[in-house]
C-alpha cells in the first residue's frame, strides 16, 4: 500500500501531504462547486482526488488515471510571480507525464457544463 501511495503522490514529502489535508478543509467557493460536480465518479467515471499532492507541489484536483492536473484559479493567478510559478510548476508535472488544466474561479462559478464538458473531453482524449 505504501508504495501506490507513493507512486500517487509522486513522492511529495510528509510536509506536502499535511498541507494538503489541511487544504481540503479551507476550499474555496469555486473549489467546492467543482468537486461537487466530479466527485465519486460523476464526470464520465473518472476518479479526482482534492487537493492532491503531486511532487512538490498540491493540485487542485487530480485525476491519477488520466494524469490530468485541474487548476481553479483566482485573481491572484494573474500576477506576474504567480504567472511564473505556474509556469514553472506546469513545466514540472509536464515532466511527470502530467497535463494540467486551468479554469478561473468565474468560468467554474457561471460557466459550470461548459468547464465539465472541457474537462471531460480533454479526459477523453488522453
Amino acid at each position: 500500500m505504501k508504495n501506490y501511495i507513493e507512486n500517487l503522490a509522486l513522492g511529495a514529502s510528509e510536509v506536502i501531504m499535511a498541507n494538503a489535508k489541511a487544504l481540503r478543509a479551507r476550499m474555496t467557493p469555486a473549489e467546492k462547486l467543482l468537486w461537487m460536480n466530479i466527485r465519486n465518479r460523476k464526470l464520465g467515471g473518472l476518479k479526482f482526488r482534492r487537493q492532491h499532492p503531486v511532487d512538490r507541489f498540491i493540485a487542485d484536483f487530480y485525476c491519477h488515471e488520466k494524469r490530468v492536473v485541474i487548476e481553479v484559479d483566482g485573481g491572484i493567478h494573474l500576477n506576474i510571480d504567480q504567472l511564473e510559478y505556474d509556469r514553472t510548476r506546469t513545466v514540472v508535472l509536464n515532466n511527470w507525464g502530467i497535463e494540467v488544466m486551468r479554469f478561473t474561479n468565474e468560468e467554474v462559478l457561471c460557466s459550470m457544463s461548459n468547464v465539465l464538458k472541457c474537462i471531460k473531453e480533454f479526459c477523453e482524449s488522453r
